[in-house]
């Protein structure tokens, strides 16, 4: 599958020609699970720039895509031809050279929104590898703990919410996102991964994250109110067909 986005989006004459990459779902042709493709998604979409997106078969991989990138999975991106393959380094060319006035300048202003909620996707591969039921408690609880961290920054106000004037106490937060009430490149790093294991630990081990952590589903919600999040998102399904084999039965 490809496509152009912004949807009937035409390219200037000044914008780079860039195409993504990205995994594949089951059908060969819908947005495959993976957070990193959809960590690039989101970044291309929340600048603003025009670009095209290709979904890759890795069952059937065109021998056109092993020329352009020999060895390579996706996510990948090409710009201006020259192919570029590493996730965090695409994210740090994205970010210098889509840049202000023209684009959007994605970066944290707080150094902490880059490292919240950084455990979590470990703690979480952790317990849903577990076959062994009774060491399965231990790694809920490792997760739980990890996810209660990140609901504590999302519930804490940020320096810049804080009036020094003001003879009130702001002791919750009102902030949409990790950095403020815009998507950063911390979201499109976080967010893929936490939407991940919301659907997978429920489908396979019946795991909720607590309703008190409101931090975190008001977190979600908002992020679920933005087509950035939701246009580039696999399905629940595709995502729970990716984890079928992963997710590990607890048998004695």
């Amino acid at each position: 599958m490809s496509l152009s986005v912004p949807l009937n989006g035409l390219k200037g004459d000044n914008e780079p020609a860039i195409e993504l990459f990205v995994k594949a779902g089951s059908d060969g042709e819908s947005i495959g699970n993976c957070p990193f493709s959809q960590r690039l998604f989101m970044i291309l979409w929340l600048k603003g720039v025009v670009f095209n997106v290709t979904t890759v078969d890795l069952k059937r991989k065109p021998a056109d895509l092993q020329n352009l990138a020999p060895g390579t999975h996706p996510p990948f991106i090409t710009f201006n031809g020259e192919v570029k393959t590493d996730v965090n380094k695409i994210e740090e060319f994205l970010e210098d050279v889509l840049c202000p006035p023209k684009y959007m300048k994605l970066a944290a202003k707080h150094p902490e929104s880059n490292t919240a909620g950084m455990d979590i996707f470990a703690k979480f591969s952790a317990f849903i590898k577990n076959s062994k039921p009774d060491a399965n408690e231990g790694l809920e609880r490792g997760l739980l703990k990890t996810l209660q961290k990140l609901d504590e920054y999302l519930t804490s106000p940020l320096p810049d919410e804080i009036d020094e004037n003001s003879m009130e106490d702001l002791k919750y937060s009102n902030r949409k996102f990790l950095d403020g009430d815009e998507m950063t490149l911390a979201d499109c790093n976080l967010l893929p991964k936490l939407h991940i294991v919301k659907i997978v630990a429920k489908k396979y081990r019946g795991f909720e994250i607590p309703k008190d952590m409101e931090g975190i589903w008001k977190y979600l919600g908002n992020a679920y109110a933005r087509e950035e999040f939701t246009n580039t998102c696999p399905s629940d399904k595709e995502i729970e067909i990716a984890y079928a084999d992963v997710a590990k039965r607890l048998t004695k």
